[in-house]
């Protein structure tokens, strides 16, 4: 059953990812919206500009035309006192250039009832003309009201630029009607006016009627826009539904450009304003820092991303990792616990993490006593040390694995001989060196038939003694050690007299009861632990005398003799004692003074073995007294 711990784990990848994509989107959604807060917070400042803008140019607005309407109201009631006879025209022409002190004003036009000049403040010849086609001048001859009228912008006779006229009715005494007094304002006034203001390289100020005629237009010195219908515009077919002024987000149908405005109707007259500012002029300085902005972010978005992705796909090796060493561990247990062997796992501590069920058959003890204690308990003392320098040579990295073979304490048996396979673990993460695993057997009853099997291969059957090989092995090393340490060897070669004869004569069972007894001679004498007492051949043995000199070889041979002797065997074919004896050839040297090797010391002890059989046997010869020494080096 899986828990919710071992499934936390399984779907931390999943979480890691997830939280990393919640940091991403909510890093991208907080610039967002701040992007978006410093865009409407640059439109908000632009409105609140051409809301400024407005305010302060409808203002301009209705001083100009407050302006004309005194000027105008001031010439009706003149002239409808005076009335338009040629005295009082001749003095109002006299008085109108003093009315046009300001640079608002165009120009000032008085007709009468026909539409005729009467006077004017052009300095032109205007008895021809006739200005009763107009508009203005329709209106007023065909409506009683004496109201100012702020007529659509026209070509000015006079002059032919583009003009706004402002009019007014003249009455008679009866109140009819007496003609018009008209004051004309230059459009390019208000366009230059408007220069004044910057509202941006693509933004504008218009002055329109409230019937959509375009009255005039910043930045229009050629008067393409003025007198332009824009009735139909969304702006106007709601007029009514708006407000007096207003912000005002639109398309304009004259350039196409999306603006940013404010339009203020007057409150006097029948104008507005309309000062707009282009969205793109508004927020070209937050694109260029939203773009360096966003930028960054996302260059930081992308970055936490790679990591992030990374560390996930770490998070997702390590697990899969994970995985496998907890297969690789459920496998390891189901070996290690169907194993015969004991398997233990070791810390760099020493201390067994893991042991095996087949620990009790080996050592005695079940698992849950061995976990945590010290994986060197209970080995022999003597094996101690090599098995701790194994362990420390594998935790150093010094090498991979080990085997040999040590004495192990058993709970019930004692002592018992064991096998240890080791091998370094490392760690799943770095790499580095962990523990070690060891696989241990019991090797008793292999070291018990080792142990035969090599007595079996250095032990003559017969005697127990050691055989010919042993000792020719023991030999050469005693030669070599004694050549080291400047010391002397000895050799005794001991041979049964006429041994065939007796063989012969009481048979072989007699014949191996013979040489077993003079073997057990030879144990006896041979008693240090460096002697070795050896059957060299047939009824030939040998003693080696490591560590001895001449005087102490012969003691010995002279001893095994008179032992051999003692024991009183009858032997009828070796006269004249009639009784088992042998002969005996001996020979010492110091091997550190001779460049020769051992076989010399062999051949002087068989020369002299020979010199005591010629000699008429059953005595000692030392080689050197009767027998010179062969080979004897300069």
């Amino acid at each position: 059953m899986v828990t919710s711990r071992e499934l936390g784990k399984t779907r931390l990848p999943l979480w890691a990812a997830g939280f990393i994509v919640l940091i991403c989107v909510e890093i991208l959604g907080l610039s967002a919206w701040r992007e978006w807060e410093a865009r409407n917070a640059d439109l908000r400042t632009a409105e609140i500009d051409v809301t400024n803008l407005a305010h302060s140019l409808i203002q301009h607005a209705d001083d100009t035309f407050e302006l004309a309407d005194t000027i105008l109201v001031g010439l009706v009631h003149r002239l409808e006192i005076d009335g338009t006879g040629p005295d009082a025209i001749a003095k109002l022409q006299a008085y109108l250039p003093t009315r046009k002190s300001s640079d608002r004003i165009r120009g000032i036009f008085i007709y009468d009832a026909t539409g005729g000049w009467l006077a004017t403040t052009e300095h032109l010849d205007f008895s021809k003309l006739n200005n009763s086609d107009r508009d203005y001048f329709r209106h007023h001859r065909d409506s009683p009201a004496t109201g100012t009228l702020i007529g659509p912008p026209v070509k000015s006779k006079a002059g032919g630029q583009w003009i706004i006229t402002v009019s007014r009715r003249i009455n008679d005494s009866d109140g009819g009607f007496a003609g018009v007094v008209l004051l004309t304002i230059d459009v390019s006034y208000f366009v230059k006016f408007y220069e004044r203001f910057d509202f941006g390289p693509n933004g504008s100020v218009s002055l329109l009627n409230n019937s959509g005629i375009m009255l005039a237009r910043s930045r229009d010195e050629s008067g393409a826009f003025v007198g332009r219908d824009l009735s139909n515009a969304p702006l106007f077919r709601s007029w009514k539904s708006r407000p007096p002024g207003a912000v005002y987000y639109f398309r304009s149908p004259i350039d196409g450009v999306d603006r940013l405005s404010y339009y203020q109707r007057s409150s006097r007259y029948p104008l507005m304003v309309l000062a707009s500012k282009s969205q793109d002029d508004v927020l070209a300085s937050w694109r260029r820092a939203a773009t360096t902005r966003m930028t960054f972010v996302l260059g930081l978005v992308v970055l936490i991303a790679l990591i992030g992705s990374y560390l996930v796909r770490q998070l997702v090796q390590r697990q899969r990792m994970a995985q496998a060493l907890v297969a690789k561990e459920a496998n390891f247990r189901l070996l290690a616990e169907q194993s015969s062997d004991m398997v233990t796992r070791i810390g760099l501590d020493n201390r067994v993490l893991y042991v095996s069920p087949s620990c009790a058959r080996i050592t005695g003890w079940s698992a849950e006593e061995l976990l945590g204690t010290s994986a060197l308990a209970g080995i022999h003392a003597d094996d101690m040390e090599r098995v701790r320098q194994a362990i420390t040579a594998l935790r150093n990295g010094e090498a991979e694995e080990a085997r040999f073979v040590y004495r192990q304490h058993h709970r019930d048996k004692g002592e018992i001989w064991a096998e240890a396979a080791l091998h370094v673990t490392l760690a799943s993460d770095s790499g580095a060196i962990d523990g070690v695993v060891a696989v241990v057997r019991d090797m008793t009853e292999q070291k018990d038939l080792q142990d035969k099997l090599a007595s079996l291969a250095t032990t003559d059957g017969l005697t127990g003694l050691a055989n010919r090989r042993a000792f020719d092995e023991r030999l050469a090393d005693e030669w070599a050690r004694a050549r080291r340490d400047g010391t002397q060897l000895s050799l005794l070669l001991i041979d049964v007299d006429h041994f065939k004869k007796f063989n012969d004569h009481y048979g072989h069972l007699a014949g191996d009861a013979c040489l077993r007894a003079l073997g057990r001679i030879l144990s006896t004498y041979a008693r240090r632990p460096a002697d070795l007492a050896a059957r060299y051949g047939g009824e030939e043995f040998a003693v080696l005398l490591p560590n001895t000199g001449p005087d102490g070889c012969a003691e010995v041979g002279e001893g095994i003799r008179q032992a051999l002797l003692d024991l009183a065997m009858l032997h009828a074919q070796n006269p004249p004692s009639r009784l088992v004896t042998a002969s005996v050839g001996g020979a010492a040297a110091l091997p550190s003074q001779t460049t020769m090797d051992c076989s010399t010391l062999v051949a002087a002890a068989d020369r002299a073995l020979y010199a005591a059989k010629d000699s008429g046997r059953d005595r000692l010869v030392m080689s050197g007294q009767v027998v010179p020494w062969p080979a004897k080096s300069a």
